[in-house]
């Protein structure tokens, strides 16, 4: 499925007391509000401007407006002294998280030549105070960002809530696949659906691997011929590809695009044990070639049942880090790197070159064969997450900034990637254990704390944050 825009509503005030005295002051006030909607709109945001509010009235009323509209955000421009009372409202009947701007028109005032009316313009933050005063003892929270109307740095930030409150929303209204059943003896992967959608919102639809078989069945000859092309066009092609196993990888991949399509899946996790080579073993084995391509289209794909991980995978891509199924396979203390990765599918939009498909007669601690990913992340910096769930059932974040870097790289049909997290690579995996991660996360690009930061202030999850 692909992701919605954020749907941000936006409303800007000041004191009408003003207005009458200041004849100047609110056309300018108003210039700076439509700039905001534009800049708002150039950030990739539906926005909902209900205009400009001058008293405690037609806050009450700009409320109903964003209310109905059923914003992922409510956005409070400051751009002069106004009271509380003009946007508790709005804050109170929204339901959506609260971001209060205040932006004055430059950098400094011009203090030689201002006049009460030119100063008052610059006054936003003077109210600033007295909303987080007003919104805490309500119970509601928020956070501001100040500046100026074209500060970037200001910009930078107001574009993470806006980014986070998006990636909130399609947790809260997404859809997520299970299909199969778990790894027997992996506890740590055992997820209760139910603190999926008491953590996050959403639905997890529960799907069998007959789901997938009725759908592979119809797949056409036509649709089968056109994967393998896709896959010639995406992928190097190793010696070892089976020509048949491509096929039929090719057909599952199919199937699952109407999977995935029928029940309006924004993500999948999935498992089947199989036994002696019988239809559900085949598809579980012809999984990765369609899982992949799911992914990097922005419908991630975990394996080994692995719920938490694709969801981590899905926030991990709504914020533009990719985000590829990962797990730790070993340490070279000689060159102090991490090294990480899976088998299985992978997040092909993220890889440092163009992505191996390898034949494997073997999938190591899993019945069947047949085609899978290998390749590396795009060097750089680099962002492990993943989703801890407590001992009470609550959700939280843990991620780690890193680097991932040159060094010899296995051959087996797994995407690995060396990371340097800048310490000994024992010490930060004793630290990343610690934390009550699953043994499974998503990897993916970028230096994304600052993001996930504001994702977990948003959704109310604790970010557990491994440093050097």
């Amino acid at each position: 499925m692909s992701a919605n825009p954020v749907k941000v509503g936006l409303v800007a005030g000041g004191l009408g007391a003003y207005w009458p005295q200041f004849p100047d002051l609110l056309p300018q006030l108003k210039r700076s509000a439509e700039r905001v909607s534009e800049r708002m709109r150039g950030l990739g945001a539906d926005v909902v401007d209900v205009g400009f509010v001058s008293d405690a009235e037609e806050g009450a009323e700009a409320a109903e407006k964003l209310r109905a509209a059923g914003c992922d955000i409510i956005v409070g421009f400051l751009t002069t002294y106004m009271t509380a009372t003009m946007l508790l409202p709005v804050a109170q009947r929204s339901g959506a998280p609260v971001l209060l701007i205040n932006l004055q028109p430059t950098e400094s005032m011009d203090h030689e030549t201002f006049d009460t009316g030119q100063w008052l313009a610059y006054c936003g933050a003077c109210p600033l105070p007295e909303m987080a005063n007003a919104f805490q003892r309500s119970g509601i929270p928020f956070r501001s960002v100040s500046g100026y109307l074209e500060d970037e740095r200001a910009w930078a930030k107001i574009g993470r809530w806006v980014r986070a409150a998006g990636v909130r929303a399609a947790l809260r209204t997404g859809r997520h696949g299970l299909m199969g059943h778990l790894y027997p003896g992996m506890l740590d992967v055992s997820t209760d659906l139910t603190m999926v959608s008491a953590n996050f919102g959403g639905h997890v639809e529960v799907l069998e691997f007959d789901d997938l078989r009725v759908r592979v069945e119809k797949v056409t000859d036509a649709e089968a011929r056109a994967k393998v092309d896709e896959a010639r066009d995406i992928f190097e092609l190793a010696d070892s590809v089976n020509d048949d196993d491509l096929a039929w990888a090719a057909r599952v991949s199919a199937g699952l695009d109407h999977l995935v399509e029928d029940f309006g899946l924004d993500s999948l996790a999935y498992y089947h044990r199989g036994l002696d080579g019988e239809i559900h073993e085949r598809l579980g084995a012809g999984m990765i070639l369609g899982a992949s391509l799911l992914t990097a289209r922005g419908i991630p794909a975990a394996g080994e049942y692995e719920l938490r991980t694709s969801l981590a995978m899905l926030i991990a891509d709504r914020l533009g880090a990719g985000g590829s199924f990962t797990e730790l396979q070993a340490l070279d203390f000689h060159r102090g790197h991490v090294e990480m990765g899976h088998d299985g599918p992978a997040h092909l939009a993220i890889s440092a070159r163009k992505p191996l498909l390898r034949g494997l007669g073997v999938y190591h601690g899993k019945r069947g064969y047949g085609v899978s990913v290998e390749f590396d992340v795009k060097h750089g910096p680099v962002t492990a997450f993943g989703i801890i769930q407590r001992r009470d059932g609550r959700y939280a974040f843990v991620a780690s900034e890193g680097e991932t870097v040159e060094g010899p790289l296995l051959q087996i049909g797994n995407t690995t990637s060396r990371v340097d997290f800048g310490c000994d690579p024992g010490e930060w995996v004793d630290a990343w254990s610690a934390t009550g991660i699953s043994h499974h996360w998503a990897l993916g690009t970028g230096h994304r704390i600052a993001d996930l930061r504001a994702l977990a202030d948003l959704m109310e999850v604790e970010l557990v944050e491994v440093r050097p």
